[in-house]
């Protein structure tokens, strides 16, 4: 069974809104429990492959900090300790 497109769509707003899982399904009125296992679904879907790859260089200036180059001319620089996943979600959603 695959994830809708009013799942999907949600899941990708609320990834790049900077809330809460919470907070955000207050604010569009949804349930968080379907919220959450909708977002757990999309996770286990997504990270089976991913359909569009994005080029980035990743360079060390400092120690401890991660500058993503990406290919826009956009540069980016992150704790070196962010998780990939997380990374990856961000990505997603500067593209």
């Amino acid at each position: 069974m695959t994830l809708s497109a009013h799942w999907k769509n949600h899941i990708e707003i609320w990834q790049c809104s900077g809330l809460s899982q919470a907070a955000y399904c207050r604010q569009n009125g949804l349930n968080a429990q379907t919220f959450s296992g909708r977002l757990h679904k999309f996770r286990s879907q997504d990270t089976a492959g991913f359909s569009a790859l994005i080029p980035v260089q990743i360079q060390t200036p400092l120690p401890g900090v991660m500058s993503l180059q990406l290919a826009q001319g956009h540069r980016l620089e992150l704790p070196s300790t962010v998780s990939a996943l997380w990374l990856a979600e961000l990505l997603r959603c500067l593209d």
